[in-house]
């Protein structure tokens, strides 16, 4: 069994976090990290988890309008130029059993309320696809929408990306899960 993590990312903050969470799995199993972009549109059988992320855009997923407005932001920093995460989770499939789900997403520091959550929209859409999901939806913290920490990942949040990827794969392994 391997994992899959993909992800969507605008001016690389999100990009990172995957990169910590799959540092996290591979503590556990083999995993696989791909910009969503570049993701398969059927997930094989030998993927037993499967982890999205993307940006928080508008208090959920990115949309073409969202998107939009980002990469004018982000200029020559852009990560995602293609399709959308929440695209992707309307059209992935699988050509077996679903694997096991989770989802994380990167949001402005501040009360979720507020900012809302990719990640919750993603285990959403994962959920109505059947997928199995076995770990509740995370947020990882951007400092901003203005000052010196504009733009980049709060102290720390690498390495709680990290610690979580390794407690999803330590789930799946364990085949201990959240439905």
């Amino acid at each position: 069994m391997r994992a899959m993590v993909v992800y969507e990312s605008m001016f690389g903050n999100t990009r990172d976090v995957a990169r910590a969470v799959a540092e996290g799995i591979a503590s556990r199993m083999p995993v696989e990290l791909v910009e969503v972009s570049n993701a398969p549109t059927s997930i094989s059988a030998d993927v037993g988890l499967l982890v999205v992320g993307g940006p928080t855009h508008g208090h959920g997923l990115s949309n073409p309008t969202t998107r939009a407005d980002a990469h004018g932001r982000a200029g020559d920093r852009l990560v995602s130029r293609g399709i959308g995460l929440g695209e992707w989770l309307e059209n992935v499939g699988t050509s077996a059993e679903p694997p096991a789900t989770a989802a994380f997403d990167t949001r402005i520091k501040g009360p979720g309320l507020l900012w809302g959550s990719a990640a919750k929209a993603a285990t959403k859409r994962l959920r109505a696809r059947h997928f199995q999901v076995v770990a509740e939806p995370e947020s990882f913290l951007v400092g901003g929408p203005t000052g010196p920490m504009f733009d980049r990942l709060a102290t720390g949040e690498r390495e709680r990306a990290a610690a979580w990827g390794a407690g999803v794969a330590a789930a799946v392994a364990t085949s201990v899960g959240v439905r």
